[in-house]
């Protein structure tokens, strides 16, 4: 076991929630901290505030995680007269690195919003609106005959998997044609002379950001001096990924009953229920955080209830006129399940690269509202 860097959790941290799965208006990732500081003792809290900065320093730790960024606008200055200049300074003078996980978190399998169906017993959970998801290409490579397997064995880091099967290609057989120029230093066949060749057509699926490492595997493996391969952009779309989700209870039950059990399932101080209280509800939209934007869409859906934060009055209304049922649990209820979730993926990616670091997670954060 060894003690990671800083860098090595940016790069895991990454794994968890992909950077670019981020809104373009985010920002994600590594706010403060020397990327070649080792860490041993990291802490995870939902916001980059005083209790999760202080609690992480007393702790001992190294780096803190959050879901709210610590720097979210651009700063033009670093001034410890706001609260964010002094919990920049705080961090830095105490060797603490702050890295966020935020809308990208949201999005991620087994983000924000998957912990908070999983909480709330909502199965079989899919995006509410798809924003995205995986785009593929198919890279197409010639090679004479008996380089087929060293050539699977190259790419098969960077293929993509057709549900539960790995390794997929498909090859065909085939003639390749060419005259070697001076200066060439041709496999087989001499120069000046066009040479006829049996080759196999290869055909691979790569995820579209793994392709320049594809080819680089391929040509560092290919027999050829120049290799013969063409990329194709193509329309399957991989695992969709998206905002908020919408699944189905194990059992019908009336939208009073399921607003208890929101509000004990997540500790809330209270639910504020939009629509009639005993209507039927089993088809659940979900989303932690800010959602009321996704209103129209979780109507649109068929849900027969919204689980969110931070629910205005226009937007009560709204849903009213669409027979949309809505529970606000509040922002810091909705999202405080990422802290347990958080720390239990980062844990378990530390223990897959043998690294050795210790997780915590923040008990300090409270509700900033009071309920009378």
């Amino acid at each position: 076991m060894i003690t990671p860097k800083l860098s090595d959790l940016v790069g895991i941290a990454g794994k968890i929630a992909p950077l670019d799965f981020a809104e373009s208006w985010d920002n994600v990732g590594l706010q403060v901290g020397d990327p070649v500081a080792p860490v041993s003792r990291i802490m995870v809290a939902l916001d980059p505030g005083p209790p999760a900065v202080a609690g992480a320093i007393e702790a001992g730790c190294q780096l803190l995680v959050t879901h709210h960024p610590l720097i979210f606008s651009p700063l033009k200055r670093i001034s410890t007269a706001d609260e964010t200049g002094r919990l920049v300074r705080l961090a830095l003078k105490n060797d603490l690195a702050v890295i966020a996980l935020h809308t990208n978190y949201d999005v991620a399998d087994g983000g924000v919003n998957d912990l908070l169906a999983a909480r709330l017993g909502v199965a079989n959970a899919q995006p509410l609106k798809v924003t995205g998801g995986e785009e593929f290409a198919k890279l197409v490579a010639f090679v004479p005959h008996g380089f087929e397997g060293k050539l699977l064995d190259a790419l098969s880091p960077w293929l993509a998997p057709l549900g539960n099967y790995r390794d997929c290609s498909f090859e065909a057989d085939g003639t390749g044609r060419f005259r070697a120029l001076e200066g060439a230093k041709p496999f087989v066949g001499g120069i000046g002379e066009r040479h006829t060749e049996p080759e196999k057509r290869l055909e691979f699926l790569l995820p579209k950001e793994r392709i320049a490492q594809a080819v680089a595997a391929m040509k560092g493996v290919h027999p050829y001096e120049e290799p013969a391969y063409d990329l194709y952009p193509v329309l399957n779309r991989g695992n969709l990924r998206g905002i908020g989700r919408i699944g189905f209870l194990a059992e019908p039950t009336t939208a009073a009953d399921f607003a208890v059990t929101v509000r004990q399932r997540l500790g809330a101080a209270g639910v504020r229920l939009v629509g009639e209280p005993g209507r039927k509800v089993k088809k659940v939209a979900l989303c932690g955080g800010s959602g009321a934007s996704l209103i129209q869409e979780a109507a649109r859906k068929g849900a027969d209830v919204l689980v969110t934060g931070d629910v205005k009055y226009h937007e009560a209304r709204l849903a009213e006129s669409l027979g949309l049922a809505v529970l606000d649990a509040g922002h810091f209820a909705t999202e405080r399940p990422m802290v347990e979730g958080l720390a239990r993926a980062l844990k378990s990616a530390l223990a897959a690269k043998r690294f050795e670091a210790e997780v915590l997670e923040n008990q300090g954060e409270r509700e900033p509202f009071s309920f009378f």
